[in-house]
């Protein structure tokens, strides 16, 4: 028998909840909740004169008066089993095993972030992370930030060790009427200082600089805005220098507000593809847009 099977006892189906014989164990009793068998169990207790089952046709009386007796004598929960004794039998095999609960899943700490795209929501642009570079968790300014994984002690000896290229996006101030060459020929030597003159903390890992050479210097559309860039070549005091850019163009966003992304890569072998520069810049992209990257942007040295 199943158990929601109601017991065969006289009444059927709204039989109130009490101990019964077991119908595929008649040496034990088993309990009825008034709806279904449950899971516990007993042996059976001594005929006493007057203690009959309920028939359908006895007095209201008898009724309520079993009825408040079952719920007094009822587990109060009756998914814990009883305390174990000599005189409890094992569950009927008809019993169906209540299901664990299901795990809940642990959410993702970053859903939908793609490592691959830096995103700037102040600026409305997204660039590339190349591979071979990440996103960090921790920069010395809050400014949207992609550097090289790899790393290597600075040149200068200061006991840190230096990423051999960085690429930056920030808003800037700028004069009225100022044109974009003019923001990036003024945020070029703020972006040299800032990679191997002397950081945002102070440091000065590559001596600081000796000279610098401007390389390139001419418009570019990026994310569908005509800027500008420059690019120097510098020399430091220790190790092989580095080249630098500051690529100005206004926010794709509508504002016009002036965007500026400074790049700074080791020179010498072990710095990053002097062309990876170009690529980056052709990458930036406006905020929810897979077109719109920039052109004239293949500039050599």
């Amino acid at each position: 028998m199943s158990m929601t099977t109601p017991p065969p006892v006289p009444g059927g189906t709204g039989v109130p909840p009490g101990w019964y014989p077991d119908p595929g164990n008649p040496a034990v009793e088993h309990w009825w909740d008034g709806t279904a068998w449950t899971g516990h169990t007993r042996s059976p207790r001594p005929h006493r004169a007057g203690r009959t089952l309920p028939l359908a046709a006895a007095g209201v009386a008898v009724v309520v008066a079993i009825a408040v007796a079952a719920v007094m004598l009822a587990p109060e929960d009756d998914t814990a089993a009883p305390p174990a004794t000599a005189a409890t039998s094992p569950a009927p095999s008809t019993a169906v095993p209540v299901p664990a609960p299901s795990p809940t899943p642990t959410p993702s700490a970053t859903p939908g972030e793609d490592p691959t795209v830096l995103v700037d929501q102040l600026n409305g642009i997204t660039l590339p992370v190349p591979d071979g570079w990440e996103k960090p968790e921790f920069t010395a300014t809050d400014l949207p930030t992609v550097v090289t994984v790899a790393q290597a002690p600075c040149p200068a000896d200061t006991g840190r060790d230096c990423r051999r290229g960085t690429v930056t996006s920030s808003t800037v101030s700028a004069d009225a009427g100022a044109s974009y060459r003019t923001i990036a020929e003024q945020d070029i030597a703020t972006a040299a200082d800032r990679a191997y003159e002397e950081d945002a903390l102070g440091n000065r890992h590559y001596g600081g600089i000796r000279s610098h050479q401007v390389v390139a210097s001419r418009p570019a559309v990026v994310a569908g805005r005509t800027g500008h860039l420059v690019r120097w070549r510098v020399t430091t005091a220790f190790g092989p220098g580095g080249w630098v850019q500051s690529l100005a163009f206004p926010s794709p966003m509508g504002s016009e507000s002036p965007v500026v992304v400074r790049f700074a890569f080791d020179a010498g072998p072990d710095g990053p593809a002097l062309a990876l520069m170009d690529e980056i810049t052709r990458g930036i992209r406006p905020i929810g847009s897979s077109t719109g990257g920039g052109v004239g942007s293949s500039i050599g040295p």
